[in-house]
This record gives C-alpha cells, structure tokens and sequence, in this order.
C-alpha cells in the first residue's frame, strides 16, 4: 500500500512511501552489518544493479569478485564520469595552447587509469561508510559489506592498496597537478557523509568526480586557468544532472531511512530543476570554450562550442524520457551519460588541430 505524507520541514517535496507489515521481509535484519546472524554471502552472488553478463560475473577468478565488486568493476559507467571531465580539461588546454604533446597522450591513459583505482578507492569508502545504510535499502543490500562477502577490514585494507596505485600515477605529473590530486582527497572523504547533513549530496558527488577537468588542464599547462575553473562547474551542474536522476531510484527507501537526496528534496518538481542543471551545464562549459578557444580562429571557436551542444541535446533527451517510476529507465538514462561525455571530445579536438 502506498501512502503520499507530507514533509514535517516544509521542504517542497511530496514523496510516495511504503508501508510494509514487518514480517514482509523487505527489510532484513541479518542484512546488516555487525547484526547477529549477518549471513556470509557466497562469491558468486551479484550485485543488485550490477551490468548484465559484466566481465567481474563472468570471468574474475571467483576470489576476487567481492574486492572488484566493491570497487564498482561490474558497473564501469562510474569510472567513465569521473575520467570524462578529465579528458575535457586536457582536450581544453590543447585547444588554449595550441599544442598537443606526446606527453598529452600519458596525461589522458594516466587519467584513465587513476580514474578506475580512485573510483574503486572512493566506492570502497562510500561502501565502509555506508555499510548500515546499505543494508537496507533494496537496490544496495546485495553489495559485498551487507550481504557479507567482504568485512570492513578487508575493505579498508583494498582502499588503501588502490589509493596507492593511483597515488602513484599522480606523482609522475607536474608538482601543480600533483597537489591539486591531493586535495582531491577532501570531498572524496566527505561525500559519503553529505546525504546524513545536507539535502545537496550530489553536489558534494560533483565536486569530487569533476575534479579531474582541474587536474588534467594543470597537467597540460602547468598551472590553474580560469576555463578549466568554468569547465568544473559546468560538470558539478552536469553530476546534479545525472545523479538526480539516479538517486530517484532509492527516494522511497532513503525515506524510510532519513537518507537525504535531491531525488526526495525536489519530488514531483524534478523535471524543472533537471532542466535548470541542463542549462547550466551547456552555458557554463560554452563559457569555458569561449576562455580557452578567444585566441583562437572563428573557425576553431565555432567547432569546439559544437562540445557543449552536442551534449545539451543529448541530455535534452534524457529529460523527455525521465519517468521517476520506471527503475530501469532511470538506470538507462544514468548510464547513457558515458555517451553525452563523449560527445564533446570529437569538437575540442578537431577545434584544437586548426
């Protein structure tokens, strides 16, 4: 039975919930962790919203899965939002400088492969922090720490060994971008902890997955600029955007919790603020376009603003098919942004050839 209540602080929101008799079993103690009986989940089991036939089920030694399951390895969509921006900032400062150096093409395979260990570093985080949270939710009990595949120790040890595989790529950039990786470090930490105190953890989400479009731009020129500071906040707008529509999938379980989100801060009036984030994501990174290409030829400018609005269509069409009800729609949407990522990348680059 379904059940429309109404938000004790005012917050404009209406959210539907659930009202469950207790021996339904949608949420179950042993699911916990630290809870008597906790079970201990076998190897093979997958994870709820895990790709389907991902190479982590099908072809990772059995020993193995509970450790790449915690780095997110079966669902790869994440690695891909935080190495995007990356390769925004890079393609940026090639088309502000006007030249691509063999040095480039280790900046953006370096960033690629920081971006998978500090993806899995911060999901084992967000897993460890999350643990009792997880456990009782439907779409995240299944994860390795809840169902018991993995103990916290054994988590926290894998945090540190990927933490240091990515720390060293960091090192073999310039000392700019190395310090800035270092203060990367800060809201990765505490974004976990944003959906207990504010009703804006996606913000904390994009300030931490779109640091790599600082850190890339740094690592090609040297220092900090204003477009790859523009470019930054144009992908905080789009991590709004797309975690949005993501966090609608658990809004009626983040209820039930006291798990704060903008899916439950923003209801029935997600589809105007989706449109808002949209907005500001083309206009914002169009801005950083027009910093980094100014000196550059008509020609040149003209393509790399074709960047912000491929991408303005694509994220167009994934707000006429936002329906808060269809689970697998949601899920589809979330992750067709690897495809609205890419699409800036072909017109920064043939900007940044003329």
């Amino acid at each position: 039975m379904r059940l429309r209540l109404g938000q004790g602080n005012s917050l404009p929101w209406a959210q539907r919930m659930i009202y469950m008799k207790a021996n339904l079993g949608y949420h179950k103690a042993d699911h916990m962790t630290g809870m008597k009986g906790m079970p201990e989940g076998p190897a093979t089991e997958t994870v709820a919203d895990a790709v389907d036939g991902n190479w982590v089920d099908s072809l990772a030694p059995a020993a193995t899965r509970p450790w790449l399951r915690l780095s997110r390895a079966d669902r790869p969509i994440g690695t891909w939002l935080l190495l995007l921006p990356c390769w925004w900032g890079l393609a940026l400062a090639i088309v502000m400088t006007g030249e691509a150096r063999l040095s480039d093409l280790w900046i953006a395979l370096g960033c690629g492969i920081g971006a998978f260990f500090m993806r899995g570093a911060g999901c084992t985080w967000n897993d460890i922090t999350d643990r009792n949270i997880d456990g009782q939710v439907a779409r995240t009990r299944s994860r390795p720490i809840p169902s018991g595949q993995a103990t916290v120790k054994g988590a926290m040890i894998w945090l540190v060994a990927q933490a240091l595989v990515a720390f060293g790529v960091l090192l073999t950039f310039n000392s700019a971008a190395i310090a800035l990786g270092i203060a990367a470090l800060l809201p990765v930490a505490i974004y976990p902890f944003a959906k207990r105190f504010t009703w804006w953890p996606q913000v904390f989400l994009g300030l931490a997955f779109n640091w790599g479009a600082l850190l890339a731009w740094t690592a090609h020129t040297g220092s900090l600029g204003w477009p790859a500071v523009v470019l930054y906040v144009s992908g905080i707008a789009w991590t709004l955007f797309y975690d949005t529509i993501y966090a609608h999938q658990d809004a009626e379980d983040d209820a039930l919790i006291g798990v704060k989100s903008t899916a439950r801060l923003f209801g029935d009036q997600s589809p105007r603020w989706l449109r808002g984030f949209l907005i500001m994501t083309v206009l914002l990174m169009g801005l950083a376009v027009i910093l980094a290409a100014r000196d550059r030829s008509v020609l040149s400018l003209v393509l790399a603003l074709g960047g912000p609005w491929a991408m303005g269509w694509h994220l167009a069409m994934q707000l006429g098919r936002f329906d808060p009800e269809d689970g697998s729609g949601l899920i589809r949407l979330f992750r067709s942004n690897q495809i609205a990522g890419l699409l800036p990348l072909p017109f920064f680059a043939v900007a940044a050839l003329l």
